[in-house]
C-alpha cells in the first residue's frame, strides 16, 4: 500500500509537467498545422485568418504549377543539396580525423586560424567568392552553390571533436597491421563515427537546402532556381497568392522534415559525441 501510494504521489506531481509539456508541444506544432491549413485556403481565406482545413488545396496546387517551375526547383534543390552533402561529409571528416589523430606542432595553430574563420561574416565573402565563382565560369551550375560550403569550420571542429572518443588502439592495431592510412579513414573510422556522420549530414543537408541569399547570386537563370528562390518569387509579386505561396512552402519544409525524422536518433547521438 505504501508503494502504491508513493506512486499516485509521484504521479500527481508529474501532472504539471505532463501539462507544460503538452502545452509546449501544442505551440511548436502549430506553425506546421496552420502551414497545412493555408495551404488547403484560398488567398481571402488565409488573409482573414481561418486556421481550419479548407477545400482548395488542388486549385492552390494547380496555380502553384502554373506560376512555378515546382518540380524542377525541387530537383534542383534535392541535387544541389545531396551533393554538397556528400562532398562536405567527406571533405571536412577527412579533416576532422586528420586534425585529432595526427599530432604536429604546428596543427592545433593552424587549427586556430580555421576557427577564426568561423569570425567572419557569409556576407563579407559575398563578393570575392562570386568573383571567383564566375572566373571560373561556374555560375547556375551545381559546383558554383556548393563552393564555398564544401568546407565549413563548424563540420571540421564537429569531427575532430567527435573523434577524441575514437579508439587509438584500433589506429595502432591497424597500423601495425599493416593498413595504410586511406584504408584505416574508410574500414574503421567511418563505421565508427556513424553518428557523427548522420547528424553532420542532417545539419549540412537542410543547409543547403535552405540556402537563399548565395543561390539568388549565383543562379542566375530561372532554370537553375531552387525552393527557396521559387518561393521568394512567389512572395515578390504586387498580389501575393497565400494559398500557393503556402502550398509553396509545405513543398519546401517537407523533405527536411522527412529527412530530420529518419535520422533523429543517429543526430541525437552525433551531437552528444557518441561513438559506436
Amino acid at each position: 500500500m505504501t508503494e502504491k501510494k508513493n506512486v499516485s504521489q509521484i504521479q500527481r506531481r508529474l501532472i504539471p509537467s505532463y501539462i507544460f509539456l503538452v502545452i509546449v508541444s501544442l505551440i511548436s506544432v502549430f506553425p506546421f498545422y496552420w502551414m497545412i491549413s493555408a495551404a488547403t485556403n484560398t488567398s481571402t481565406d488565409v488573409a482573414k485568418g481561418k486556421i481550419t482545413i479548407g477545400a482548395h488545396a488542388v486549385e492552390n496546387f494547380k496555380t502553384l504549377l502554373s506560376q512555378q517551375d515546382l518540380w524542377g526547383s525541387m530537383a534542383n534543390s534535392f541535387k544541389y543539396a545531396i551533393v554538397q552533402t556528400v562532398i562536405a561529409l567527406f571533405i571536412c571528416s577527412l579533416a576532422g580525423f586528420g586534425f585529432e589523430l595526427y599530432h604536429d606542432k604546428y596543427k592545433d595553430k593552424l587549427f586556430s586560424i580555421l576557427l577564426l574563420a568561423m569570425m567572419v561574416p557569409g556576407v563579407a565573402t559575398m563578393i570575392p567568392l562570386f568573383r571567383v565563382v564566375s572566373k571560373l565560369k561556374l555560375l547556375n551550375t551545381v559546383w558554383g552553390f556548393i563552393l564555398p560550403s564544401i568546407s565549413t569550420p563548424f563540420l571540421i571542429m564537429m569531427f575532430r571533436q567527435n573523434s577524441r572518443s575514437f579508439p587509438v588502439d584500433i589506429l595502432e592495431a591497424a597500423r601495425m597491421d599493416g593498413v595504410s592510412e586511406i584504408g584505416i579513414f574508410f574500414k574503421m573510422y567511418l563505421p565508427v563515427m556513424k553518428a557523427t556522420y548522420a547528424a553532420a549530414g542532417v545539419i549540412t543537408f537542410m543547409n543547403a537546402w535552405n540556402a537563399y541569399l548565395w543561390p539568388k547570386v549565383v543562379m542566375t537563370t530561372n532554370s537553375a532556381q531552387t525552393m527557396p528562390m521559387l518561393i521568394a518569387n512567389l512572395a515578390s509579386g504586387y498580389t501575393i497568392d497565400y494559398g500557393s505561396l503556402m502550398m509553396g512552402v509545405l513543398f519546401c519544409s517537407v523533405p527536411t522534415m522527412i529527412v530530420f525524422f529518419v535520422l533523429q536518433k543517429q543526430f541525437a547521438e552525433g551531437i552528444t559525441g557518441a561513438v559506436k
